[in-house]
Protein backbone atom coordinates (compact mmCIF):
# COMPACT_ATOMS: atom_id res chain seq x y z
CA UNK A 1 0.00 0.00 0.00
CA UNK A 2 1.05 3.73 -0.57
CA UNK A 3 0.65 6.72 1.51
CA UNK A 4 -1.64 8.03 -1.88
CA UNK A 5 -4.45 5.60 -1.04
CA UNK A 6 -4.40 6.33 3.02
CA UNK A 7 -5.28 9.80 1.61
CA UNK A 8 -7.54 8.66 -1.05
CA UNK A 9 -9.28 6.52 1.70
CA UNK A 10 -8.94 8.61 5.12
CA UNK A 11 -10.27 11.82 5.76
CA UNK A 12 -7.14 13.40 5.83
CA UNK A 13 -5.16 16.72 4.39
CA UNK A 14 -2.00 16.68 2.76
CA UNK A 15 0.44 19.30 4.75
CA UNK A 16 3.47 18.32 3.84
CA UNK A 17 5.21 16.17 1.73
CA UNK A 18 3.37 16.08 -1.45
CA UNK A 19 5.89 14.76 -3.79
CA UNK A 20 6.09 11.67 -1.55
CA UNK A 21 2.81 10.22 -1.70
CA UNK A 22 4.08 6.66 -3.51
CA UNK A 23 6.07 5.97 -0.26
CA UNK A 24 5.08 2.16 0.99
CA UNK A 25 3.17 2.03 3.73
CA UNK A 26 5.16 -0.88 5.77
CA UNK A 27 2.83 -0.72 8.73
CA UNK A 28 1.47 0.96 11.83
CA UNK A 29 2.14 3.20 15.50
CA UNK A 30 0.64 5.16 17.61
CA UNK A 31 2.02 6.91 20.05
CA UNK A 32 2.62 10.47 21.77
CA UNK A 33 5.86 10.01 23.29
CA UNK A 34 8.72 10.69 20.99
CA UNK A 35 11.03 8.40 22.39
CA UNK A 36 8.80 5.47 22.16
CA UNK A 37 8.22 5.96 18.54
CA UNK A 38 12.03 5.96 17.94
CA UNK A 39 12.14 2.78 19.54
CA UNK A 40 9.63 1.23 18.42
CA UNK A 41 8.20 2.58 14.86
CA UNK A 42 9.77 1.29 12.01
CA UNK A 43 10.98 2.08 8.44
CA UNK A 44 7.90 2.70 6.30
CA UNK A 45 5.59 3.13 9.07
CA UNK A 46 2.19 5.06 9.63
CA UNK A 47 2.96 7.17 12.31
CA UNK A 48 -0.13 8.47 14.70
CA UNK A 49 0.10 10.70 16.35
CA UNK A 50 -1.31 14.20 18.18
CA UNK A 51 1.90 15.82 18.94
CA UNK A 52 3.05 18.80 16.09
CA UNK A 53 6.27 20.04 16.48
CA UNK A 54 9.81 20.21 14.68
CA UNK A 55 10.76 17.23 16.80
CA UNK A 56 8.16 15.50 14.98
CA UNK A 57 9.76 16.16 11.68
CA UNK A 58 13.19 15.16 13.28
CA UNK A 59 11.98 11.55 14.29
CA UNK A 60 9.92 11.00 11.27
CA UNK A 61 12.77 11.82 8.89
CA UNK A 62 15.28 10.24 11.07
CA UNK A 63 12.96 6.85 11.20
CA UNK A 64 12.14 7.12 7.15
CA UNK A 65 8.67 7.01 7.70
CA UNK A 66 6.12 6.65 5.31
CA UNK A 67 4.30 8.96 6.47
CA UNK A 68 3.10 10.77 9.78
CA UNK A 69 -0.82 11.53 10.39
CA UNK A 70 -1.54 14.33 13.14
CA UNK A 71 -4.71 14.02 14.63
CA UNK A 72 -7.48 16.11 16.87
CA UNK A 73 -6.81 19.42 14.40
CA UNK A 74 -3.42 19.95 15.28
CA UNK A 75 -1.12 20.95 13.10
CA UNK A 76 2.40 22.00 12.56
CA UNK A 77 3.68 25.93 11.92
CA UNK A 78 5.15 27.21 8.48
CA UNK A 79 8.57 26.55 9.53
CA UNK A 80 7.74 22.41 10.54
CA UNK A 81 6.00 22.38 7.68
CA UNK A 82 8.82 23.99 5.45
CA UNK A 83 11.01 20.91 6.99
CA UNK A 84 9.17 18.45 6.72
CA UNK A 85 8.95 19.35 2.78
CA UNK A 86 12.68 19.60 2.81
CA UNK A 87 13.30 16.69 4.41
CA UNK A 88 10.69 14.99 1.95
CA UNK A 89 8.56 13.60 5.04
CA UNK A 90 4.54 13.55 4.43
CA UNK A 91 2.88 15.17 6.73
CA UNK A 92 -1.29 14.30 6.83
CA UNK A 93 -3.46 15.79 9.63
CA UNK A 94 -6.98 15.32 10.59
CA UNK A 95 -9.53 16.49 12.48
CA UNK A 96 -10.44 12.71 14.08
CA UNK A 97 -9.39 11.66 16.92
CA UNK A 98 -6.16 8.59 17.70
CA UNK A 99 -8.00 6.10 17.93
CA UNK A 100 -10.41 6.55 14.98
CA UNK A 101 -7.25 6.94 12.73
CA UNK A 102 -5.93 3.80 13.99
CA UNK A 103 -8.97 1.57 13.61
CA UNK A 104 -9.51 3.17 10.20
CA UNK A 105 -5.86 2.29 9.30
CA UNK A 106 -6.37 -1.13 10.58
CA UNK A 107 -9.43 -1.55 8.55
CA UNK A 108 -7.75 -0.93 5.38
CA UNK A 109 -5.03 -3.82 6.34
CA UNK A 110 -2.43 -1.75 7.79
CA UNK A 111 -0.34 -4.22 10.04
CA UNK A 112 0.61 -2.86 13.64
CA UNK A 113 4.34 -2.74 14.50
CA UNK A 114 5.72 -5.38 16.90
Amino acid sequence: MQVSEIVAALPVRVAAGADHLDNEVTGGYASDLLSCVMAGAQKGNVWVTLQAHMNVIAVAALLELACVIITEGASLDDEALARADQRGVVVLSTDQGSFATVAQLAGMGVPGSA
